[in-house]
């Protein structure tokens, strides 16, 4: 099987991870949800070795998961937990989460449950780190945007660029707290919450 590749994970890799190093510079195990290509995997696992990389996705992204992994020797990276969020999620608790371009892709319902399993499997002073496209106030943050949002509900009417204050209320109910919100590359941000 060729590898699964995607130029956005290619371009967003290293501003994600300068972030993650500060983030998850305690950390030991940290799940990505939505690993995907695996591409941010192998490349966030070779430059954290101090932490346990946890993969997990649909059992359909499994095989293109399984080329990346096998392409590379770390100790560090694990093979791809099966994980639905409409399921319990097949794990005990982490120190740190991580997940990117999956909020605005699963429907409402589904980013409820995402924030539930976090507030469940984050220990006290874990991390939540989600990177992705926000809306603040209601309103795209750029006119392209706005338009990958116009091509999101053509797909599917559930899908959509979420607004910050939603998540925020989310975080909230799980007692997750809003500690950063950086800005990246492509109109992206990449939020932080800590488990209190």
């Amino acid at each position: 099987m060729t590898k699964p590749f995607s130029q956005s994970c290619e371009n967003n890799k290293q501003a994600i991870l300068n972030v993650l190093t500060a983030e998850f510079s305690h950390a030991q195990q940290v799940l990505e949800i939505g690993t995907g290509s695996a591409q941010h995997a192998v490349h966030f696992a070779a430059k954290l070795p101090h932490l346990t990389w946890k993969t997990s996705d649909l059992a359909c992204n499994h095989a293109g998961i399984y080329t990346w992994l096998d392409s590379v020797n770390l100790a560090n990276l694990q093979r791809p937990l099966l994980l639905d969020l409409n399921q319990d999620w097949p794990i005990d608790n982490v120190d740190g989460i991580f997940t990117a371009n999956t909020l605005h892709i699963v429907g409402w319902p589904l980013v409820k449950r995402f924030f539930q399993g976090a507030g469940k499997h984050l220990v006290s002073g874990g991390k939540l780190c989600i990177y992705g496209p926000f809306n603040y106030g209601g309103l795209f943050t750029s006119p392209s945007n706005a338009n990958f949002d116009v091509w999101l509900k053509n797909i599917d009417s559930e899908r959509g660029i979420r607004d910050i204050d939603a998540i925020n209320q989310l975080a909230n109910a799980q007692n997750l707290t809003l500690t950063a919100d950086h800005i990246m590359p492509a109109n992206n941000r990449l939020l932080v919450f800590v488990k209190s």
